[in-house]
């Protein structure tokens, strides 16, 4: 086996797998604490990326497009939130499902009647556009372990902000009786309101960290959130520590999957039909995970505790 290899897919998953913690976290705030299905979660990490993208080319720095564009896509779940999500909450979740698939609809066409069809590519710094020699001449772009402190720093601020904050408790509270907070004179609307634009910036902040490698595109939200409900229904609906390590299973899984799939089934079958089989059966692999954590804990490998 060649281990350089192992090493840096290795990598390439922990990445994978911290981008989809950030759109996991947003979508586990708003579907596990607020009771609310967004399908459009996705939408805002598109959004997140053409923000960035834009402001990078007009002020000619990445870092200073990425501190603007989080309080913009933060504004933009404010809208979404206020315009729309508000009147849904107490509805059924089949009313919220083709709420956000329509506005999916709108916000890509929004997305195309402001920047265009084309995508926008997103130039980096000098700075990150360098490699790093981890050991023996195995070398790790820059900017690909940007984004790994990035996620591992969002993921250390979210599990203090949940855990050991008066907000975070209560969110905890408002997710566990709306009622009763409001009762106790908590304004649970502008709770609720803060909930939402968090994740939508932790949804517009992958973006952001995505756009520099794949471009920003009409659309790419739409692939991201079906994985991110897979890693959310796999750690437990509502569960931010479920949320990271089931990102990281899907990431680890998917990269290494695609890898190395086809060496393993050539262990027991012909290396054309290992080499056939392989991909379809790596694409297939986060869901046939997903199935198994359902039959065995349909209610995620780590809930959220229920008091």
């Amino acid at each position: 086996m060649d281990y350089d290899l192992l090493f840096i897919q290795t990598l390439n998953g922990i990445q994978l797998g911290l981008l989809l913690f950030l759109v996991a976290s947003g979508l586990t705030l708003v579907f596990g604490i607020l009771d609310f299905v967004n399908l459009a979660h996705g939408s805002l990490y598109m959004f997140g990326a053409f923000i960035c993208a834009w402001l990078t080319l007009q002020l000619g720095n990445f870092i200073y497009a990425v501190l603007l564009a989080l309080p913009l896509t933060g504004l933009l779940g404010l809208a979404v939130e206020r315009l729309m999500a508000r009147y849904l909450y107490t509805r059924d979740h089949l009313d919220q499902v083709l709420a956000t698939f329509g506005l999916i609809l709108v916000l890509d066409t929004l997305a195309h009647l402001i920047w265009g069809p084309a995508g926008i590519a997103v130039p980096l710094p000098g700075w990150l556009r360098g490699q790093v020699e981890v050991f023996n001449g195995v070398v790790v772009p820059s900017f690909r372990l940007l984004i790994i402190a990035t996620g591992l720093v969002t993921a250390a601020f979210l599990f203090w902000l949940v855990n050991y904050t008066r907000l975070g408790m209560l969110i905890r509270a408002g997710a566990s009786n709306r009622t009763m907070v409001s009762a106790l004179g908590i304004d649970i609307q502008t709770l609720f309101a803060l909930v939402f634009a968090l994740g939508a910036m932790l949804a517009g902040l992958a973006g952001m960290l995505i756009a520099p490698i794949t471009e920003a595109s009409i659309g790419m939200g739409n692939n991201i959130i079906i994985t991110a409900f897979v890693v959310i229904i796999i750690g437990g609906i509502g569960s931010m520590k479920g949320a990271f390590i089931g990102a990281l299973l899907i990431g680890l899984i998917d990269t290494l999957g695609r890898s190395f799939l086809d060496d393993l089934f050539k262990l027991f079958m012909p290396s054309d039909a290992a080499e056939t089989s392989a991909p379809a059966v790596s694409a297939m692999l986060i869901y046939i995970i997903m199935a198994m954590v359902l039959a065995i804990r349909p209610q995620g490998l780590f809930p959220p505790k229920v008091r």
